[in-house]
């Protein structure tokens, strides 16, 4: 569907609030207005399900954040990274060489960050994201869910391994949907302009209409579009290379021989995002008892351009050389019956998703680097073979277009007994399985047929491979009221994980009869890539043409591929996937105690874990899970007669082994079990109603170690002792966890006060965070074994501050609002990243939005 058929979608959806609305109106009362769409007790205290029971967040013993509807309406907030804001103990930076384009995010809580997280053959995420009951977190990037219509986001920090098991290892963000309502017809429209500064034009277009279809039977459906302005340029420039043949007085090459210009994709306002879909939800009451709601959601994400500036170019600037896009979509269809047995609440929450995503990528850097790093020896025309069918030499960029195709089906079956029971519980068992096929092609253009990966003309590297994650899981937690004061909770999950990877990486094979012809392929490499595949009598390629054995190669077990050199061969069978399994218990302890009306004190000991999983490289080991345990104390209050709240907890968590990933030979990931590391932290949050006034902050401070050395080959002393191996410290003991500041917070005013018919309003809301490191390592090695720092490379992620601003008015069923977001214009740094995981040179920066003004329309029906 094209983004014009999306745009008239919802068209139509807000147009339809001229004609349904009067229609309908005349049949409900004139005096019925819409619901508050999110239930509220005592002076403001909000309802959440984060024990996957409806409790009130000021008596849910853990600690957990929430942004209920009205808060995310008043932050005028649609994505994840603007909520993120809000939520002091989340972090985030794009995934691993991602580049920044929305749908490539890795989250982070408390500090639980390793760096290089997120590719599509690395580690499982270590935070879990559900979209109501159903987890959607994906390997390569969460789904970043357009939020309109959402009754709240729950934050639930520090290991929820108990409940939400795999991937929830350092928390979990649950976004929870407005449902069906049966009561009467009402519906809401949004729309939005606005400008940013060094930037484009911008806006946005949002619908939801409730729509009673008879007394047990109601639909709710959501409509929106929403353009993001460009505000990077992509500025004309050249890139020339070594010759190959002269060399200057210090030995290194004379950049003399084929130059590139960018001219074609020169472009100012370069990084533009289109975001387009809808969701639908059907409540039907099969008696009083018994309710089923089917839902399914719809996005389709397109994004242009690249999202970091190369400072060496300028502010907001950058120089690519080959078409850079990204179409992300996807659907995910769900069914959550809810009824009782008895006096037992049970609960069946299946989903699938379908998620498809487009990318093709600049990768020009890697080529400077490599043409730099092989200077001596006459730079990319000297030391690879990058020539055409002729012979000539051709420009060595490398352009890569990549897609990853996602399903996910989940499914949990769980009872709880009577919350109002002095003992209850909560027990369920869970299944999942997610797969991806992954597809990379780095195409240089002209590249001969000889060079290129057998079979992929102009192909120098291809990925082709298929992933499968597979989780089961029993879980429970009970609680027993010792006193009516006094709680203990108790809980347990037992877990199987079994993963596989089976498929093609790397480069080519000259194809000639004995496999023996050189060059081997456009970068020489005699091991790498179809070298490396199964033949038919299940040796590799390699050994089989140094033994003189046959060289028929197997059959490819993906389709796309030329043959397989990930996977284990079976004899009598053939070539089967790698797989990583796993089980084990994970658990938490809480005693909650309520000295006073109001106050509540909770401590809580938990464990987390994440699922471990395969190397592509056959010389490098499956890496195991790991695991987080934490020891937290808390406490929540309620004052001034419900018109205040101060909530907080300080914590340890013990991060055992942690999966540590980065680019290695031949830039591309290993993934390898770190040292351990700890986390001490504290949080807070409050807010205070005053009527008109409304005051809130939040805060947290982490600080996050490592206990051990990391080492740049894996020693289990922690020692890094050089054997002839080479190894060095890549990070001492005692180094800060990269990515996550070790402080961030934020705060809010709003005061509104009558004028005349409607009520005027204005709103401010400060954020700040501290600074930190980009990159874990302080040492590790180019190929040619040369030491280098890539923290140092890459540098610091620098500490801001911002302020956003608002003024409205709100009249009986519409408000109208001016709006700046970002009012200074800090270009405040969400990550740094590098082409080339070994490149040394040209760190790209992703900021957050420049200043932006706009204004926003809304009304209620």
């Amino acid at each position: 569907m094209s983004l014009f058929a999306h745009r008239a979608v919802v068209a139509a959806l807000l147009s339809s609030v001229a004609c349904i609305s009067p229609a309908l109106a005349q049949t409900a009362p004139a005096a019925q207005t819409p619901p508050a769409p999110e239930p509220v007790v005592d002076g403001g205290d909000i309802v959440v399900t984060a024990t996957k029971r409806s409790e009130t967040l000021q008596s849910v013993p853990i600690a957990v954040q929430a942004l209920p509807t009205k808060a995310l309406d008043q932050l005028n907030i649609t994505s994840f990274a603007q909520y993120a804001k809000q939520l002091p103990s989340v972090s985030f930076q794009p995934a691993a060489n991602a580049g920044g384009n929305p749908g490539q995010i890795v989250i982070y809580q408390r500090g639980i960050a390793a760096g290089g997280e997120g590719n599509h053959s690395g580690s499982l995420p270590a935070v879990g994201v559900y979209l109501d009951e159903q987890p959607v977190t994906t390997v390569g990037g969460n789904l970043d869910v357009h939020i309109y219509d959402v009754a709240r986001i729950e934050s639930l920090s520090g290991p929820q391994g108990t409940l939400f098991g795999a991937s929830s290892e350092a928390g979990t963000v649950r976004i929870i949907t407005n449902k069906p309502d049966l009561s009467h017809f009402y519906g809401r429209a949004d729309v939005e302009g606005n400008h940013v500064s060094k930037g484009g034009f911008g806006g946005k277009a949002e619908g939801m209409l409730n729509i009673p279809l008879s007394e047990n039977i109601a639909l709710r459906v959501v409509g929106f579009y929403q353009r993001d302005a460009g505000y990077i340029d992509n500025v004309a420039g050249t890139r020339q290379f070594c010759g190959g043949s002269n060399f200057d007085a210090a030995g290194n090459c004379v950049k003399d021989g084929i130059t590139v210009n960018n001219a074609k994709y020169v472009k100012k306002d370069y990084n533009d995002t289109e975001i387009a879909g809808g969701r639908a939800a059907l409540k039907i009451d099969l008696d009083s008892n018994w309710t089923v709601t089917p839902t399914v959601m719809y996005q389709d994400t397109r994004s242009h351009g690249a999202y970091g500036y190369d400072s060496k170019v300028g502010d907001l600037k950058l120089q690519h050389f080959l078409p850079e896009y990204r179409r992300d979509r996807y659907v995910q269809a769900a069914l959550t019956i809810e009824g009782k047995v008895g006096n037992w609440d049970l609960t069946y929450a299946g989903a699938y998703l379908d998620r498809k995503a487009a990318q093709s990528s600049d990768y020009t850097d890697y080529a400077e680097a490599y043409d730099n790093l092989y200077s001596s020896v006459g730079g990319l025309a000297g030391y690879f073979y990058y020539k055409d069918n002729a012979g000539k030499q051709v420009a060595p960029l490398q352009n890569v277009v990549a897609t990853d195709h996602f399903k996910k089906l989940s499914q949990e079956l769980r009872v709880a007994s009577p919350a109002g029971d002095r003992f209850r519980i909560v027990a369920g068992a869970f299944y999942q399985r997610q797969s991806n096929d992954i597809h990379q092609d780095y195409k240089v253009a002209g590249l001969a047929d000889a060079l290129s990966v057998n079979g992929s003309p102009g192909t120098l590297w291809l990925t082709q491979q298929h992933r499968v994650d597979k989780d089961y899981a029993m879980f429970g937690e009970a609680s027993f009221d010792i006193t009516p004061t006094l709680t203990a909770t108790a809980g347990a999950r037992a877990f199987i994980y079994d993963n596989s990877l089976i498929g093609f990486f790397g480069f080519g094979r000259n194809p000639s009869g004995n496999y023996s012809d050189t060059p081997y392929n456009g970068a020489g490499s005699s091991r790498t890539g179809v070298a490396g595949c199964f033949t038919t009598n299940g040796t590799r390629l390699r050994e089989a043409v140094a033994a003189g054995a046959s060289t028929t190669l197997a059959p490819a077990a993906v389709a796309g591929s030329p043959c397989t050199n990930l996977g284990t061969y079976v004899g009598g069978v053939g070539v089967e996937p790698v797989k990583a399994s796993g089980q084990g218990v994970t658990y938490r302890a809480n005693l909650s105690w309520k000295p006073v009306r109001g106050v509540l004190l909770y401590g809580t000991v938990s464990r987390g874990f994440r699922p471990g999983g395969i190397n592509r490289r056959a010389d490098v080991a499956p890496y195991a899970a790991d695991y987080l345990t934490n020891y937290e104390f808390g406490a929540k209050t309620t004052l001034l007669g419900g018109k205040a709240h101060i909530n907080g907890a300080i914590y340890q968590e013990d991060w055992a082994k942690f999966q540590f990933s980065y680019l290695g030979a031949n830039s591309f990931t290993e993934i390898h079990n770190g040292p351990n590391a700890r986390v001490r932290g504290i949080e807070l949050n409050g807010n205070l109603n005053l009527g008109g006034l409304t005051l809130s902050a939040s805060g947290a401070y982490n600080d996050a170690k490592t206990r051990q050395n990391l080492c740049l080959i894996d020693d289990p002393t922690y020692t890094c002792t050089d054997t002839g191996n080479g190894n060095i410290v890549s990070a001492p003991a005692g180094t800060r966890l990269p990515i996550t500041p070790r402080f961030k917070g934020t705060a809010s005013a709003r005061y509104s006060v009558p004028v005349g018919s409607f009520k005027a309003y204005g709103q401010g809301v400060v954020s700040h965070q501290s600074s930190a490191a980009s990159d874990i390592r302080t040492a590790t090695k180019y190929p040619t074994g040369d030491i280098y720092n890539p923290a140092a490379v890459l540098g610091r992620l620098a500490a801001f501050t911002t302020a956003d601003f608002a003024l409205g008015a709100e009249f009986n069923r519409f408000s109208i609002e001016l709006f700046l977001q970002n009012a200074f214009d800090t270009r405040g740094q969400i990550a740094r990243f590098q082409e080339c995981g070994s490149c040394g040179q040209r760190p790209y920066i992703i900021p957050i939005v420049p200043q932006t003004v706009g204004v926003r329309l809304h009304s209620d029906f």
